[in-house]
């Protein structure tokens, strides 16, 4: 994804995003939308081009309808990815649940595969298509507020004047620090590997597995054109894992069930599980991952930003920025703890802990009220 490099600041606006990842864009087009007057910047020159987040969720399509209810946004995403209708737990090979998205009370009853950068671009789109476009390579450096405003000033020397900012721009947000909000939590041990590969998976595309093993835990996704997405945890992974580490990562965790054939793409990273302590100081005001982070598990973060700036974009709009943080915060504590559950479950190196777990969940997942619940909570339904 690109856009327009170097578009001249203005002097002043409504509201400054910094940050023009998947929160930024949804909460500029609602902010077109409705008509603030807003300026997006981003430090990059362009947008991503990896894929990073792969999974849109029902709750985050229905937010799409809602930025355009004749449907044309979330159907421009769609036939963009791969609408996935199970979400399948195993132990190594060995099916132990599942949950299914199809009964759910929603135009989307899926979980979309689709590549982060297809997200963003899907949005920039809608976002041009309002008049609306990203100011790029603008880093900002320094954020003072005043009685009257704040003043941004970049790496370049350039200063924009807002009444609100907003810090979209990650877990090492600018804006997060000059507003001296905490930032509390914790981190994961292990390292997780991310990997798009070309490969023959048993299961098919079919389903989203998620399988335990004594090393850790592999997410395995399908992902348009035939490939599929890798997460997995590794106590210390190499800083770019090529094809024989994921090809030994998979015949360990989930053995006789993969045979890849290429890798596209591969990455490691750290995560850790934070929600800041606040949303808002005076006229700075966080969302995505400024806000929170936590484990890919469940692939709820980039979901999570995108409702945030939705939900951020109306409270500006509505002039009631307290209804922000109130509706949106406890959302972020939930799915910090959900993510933080399941990951902990997934990762439990006790035996006897393993075997429980391997037990129960079989039974648990028979319990057809606990199936829906699952999957609502897991498609945000729940966070409406």
């Amino acid at each position: 994804m690109t856009s327009t490099a170097a578009l001249p600041l203005p002097a002043r606006t409504e509201v400054a995003v910094v940050g023009a990842g998947p929160t930024g864009l949804a909460l500029a087009v609602t902010l077109a939308e409705a008509g603030v007057d807003f300026v997006l910047l981003d430090r990059q020159a362009e947008g991503a081009n990896t894929s990073r987040a792969a999974v849109v969720h029902a709750r985050t399509l229905e937010v799409f309808d809602e930025l355009d209810p004749s449907g044309a946004l979330s159907a421009d995403l769609v036939g963009r990815g791969v609408p996935v209708s199970r979400f399948g737990i195993r132990d190594g090979a060995r099916p132990l649940a599942a949950v299914d998205f199809d009964g759910l009370p929603t135009a989307h009853p899926y979980a979309l595969m689709v590549p982060q950068y297809e997200t963003e671009a899907v949005l920039l789109r809608r976002l041009r298509a309002l008049g609306g476009d990203v100011h790029r390579p603008y880093e900002v450096t320094a954020v003072a507020e005043d009685a009257g405003g704040v003043t941004l000033t970049t790496a370049t020397g350039e200063t924009l004047r807002a009444a609100h900012v907003v810090g979209a721009d990650g877990m090492h947000s600018a804006v997060r620090a000059a507003a001296g909000i905490a930032f509390e939590g914790g981190s994961y041990g292990e390292s997780f590997v991310l990997a798009d590969v070309v490969m023959d998976w048993a299961p098919g595309p079919g389903e989203v597995s998620l399988a335990f093993g004594t090393a850790g835990l592999v997410v395995i996704a399908p992902l348009p054109g035939g490939r599929y997405r890798i997460v997995a945890t590794v106590a210390e992974a190499p800083a770019e894992p090529d094809l024989a580490f994921v090809c030994g990562l998979l015949d360990e965790r989930v053995p006789g069930q993969a045979a890849v054939r290429e890798l596209a793409w591969s990455s490691r990273f750290r995560i850790h599980h934070r929600v800041a302590d606040r949303y808002r100081a005076g006229r700075l005001l966080l969302a995505g991952d400024a806000a929170h982070v936590h484990s890919p598990a469940g692939g709820q973060g980039m979901n999570t930003g995108i409702q945030d700036g939705y939900a951020l974009g109306r409270a500006l709009a509505a002039g009631d920025l307290d209804a922000y943080e109130a509706a949106r915060r406890p959302v972020a504590l939930r799915v910090v703890s959900l993510t933080h559950r399941m990951t902990r479950v997934a990762t439990t190196r006790n035996r006897a802990l393993r075997a429980v777990r391997n037990a129960v969940l079989p039974v648990l997942a028979r319990i057809p009220a606990l199936r829906v619940r699952l999957a609502a909570e897991l498609a945000e339904l729940r966070y409406r």
